[in-house]
């Protein structure tokens, strides 16, 4: 978020300096470790209505996003599948059920479609044989998160952005608006925000990355499971990144057993391919979250704005953020925020207390 915004605000003419507590290429934020599948739809069955307005916006801005970059990002929109296994078919129609609703409430969103197994074989060659029924979600994506933050670091290079890299910062060490000091200050720091945004607490992820020459897919794929539902999502090169574990703690020690094999059981369970794979990485990391999981744009003054609370949905709503706080940071106000149903706390010139 913070990188999109510097570059944003630098191509706009500004000048930009940008305070990362991690390293450029992005090691200890959730955006290194993230799937990056921007699939509005599928997410409906764990979020608000007003989290897939946002994700629909992004899903058309990402490749405009990206072509303003200049430098090449993977980007994908050949929708998203869910399988799940014959016992599991009661949940899978309970979602179903959830996702005709949500394209009904949305008609801009293309609905979910059933799948048999001959249908599901010409989308997924791959799964040939592996299961009877599907569900396929027309126009969803992905991108390579690693790929765009080493573009955007790029990107801000040349737009001739400051980057000051292990420089831990916080809002009370600027004053906005006086001589010698910024104009104006935005706070993207995630769970770095938590002394001035209480509110804020982490939620645990667990994701492997692994290396599988013998697995052909070409677009994510969800599995339904009542323990352990996972996504797998296909990276260049045969890269595969596997999660789905949304544990309740901010705790950031190493993956656990348990976690890390039923993961990897799971994808197995999916394509026996991966049974030779390789395991490049098992990271975990913790998804910054607002009380009701919902992310917010809020005032911590006149010149001051924060933007927090993405949660599981970083990649699939940061251009509509990115674009609704231009426009509060322009005019006070954001009519696309207003049509979203996105949270703006304070106003320009009323700071929201801690």
């Amino acid at each position: 978020m913070g990188r999109l915004l510097a570059l944003a605000l630098a191509q706009r003419g500004h000048r930009v300096q940008l305070h990362d507590a991690g390293a450029a290429d992005g090691s200890g934020a959730a955006a290194r470790v993230a799937a990056a599948m921007l699939a509005p739809l599928a997410e409906s069955a764990v979020t608000e209505l007003s989290v897939v307005r946002m994700g629909q916006h992004s899903l058309q801005r990402w490749p405009e996003l990206i072509a303003e970059i200049g430098r090449p990002v993977f980007f994908q929109q050949q929708g998203t599948l869910i399988v799940w296994h014959r016992q599991d078919q009661a949940e899978a129609e309970r979602l179903k059920r959830h996702l005709d609703r949500t394209a009904a409430a949305m008609p801009e969103l293309a609905p979910a479609l059933s799948l048999d197994a001959q249908a599901m074989a010409e989308r997924e060659p791959a799964l040939r044989g592996r299961f009877d029924q599907g569900f396929f979600l027309p126009g969803e994506g992905q991108l390579d998160n690693r790929e765009l933050l080493a573009a955007l670091l790029h990107a801000l290079s040349e737009a001739g952005v400051q980057m000051h890299w292990h420089s831990p910062r916080q809002p009370e060490d600027f004053e906005p608006g006086r001589a010698g000091q910024p104009d104006g200050l935005f706070d993207c720091r995630g769970l770095g925000a938590k002394p001035q945004w209480g509110q804020l607490r982490g939620v645990r992820g667990e994701v492997a990355r692994v290396h599988a020459p013998e697995v052909q897919l070409q677009r994510p794929l969800r599995l339904m499971h009542p323990r352990y539902p996972i996504y797998i999502a296909p990276k260049p090169d045969h890269v595969f990144v596997i999660g789905a574990t949304e544990i309740e703690s901010e705790d950031r020690s190493p993956a656990s057993m348990r976690s890390t094999l039923e993961l990897l059981s799971a994808a197995y369970s999916v394509h026996s391919g991966f049974a030779e794979a390789r395991v490049l990485e098992i990271a975990t990391q913790l998804r910054p979250t607002l009380p009701d999981n919902l992310p917010a744009l809020r005032w911590l003054g006149p010149r001051s704005l924060q933007i927090n609370g993405l949660y599981r949905h970083g990649f699939l709503i940061a251009p509509a953020m990115l674009d609704a706080a231009l426009e509060l940071w322009a005019a006070g106000h954001s009519p696309q925020a207003e049509h979203w149903g996105m949270k703006i706390e304070g106003t320009a010139g009323a700071p929201v207390p801690a």
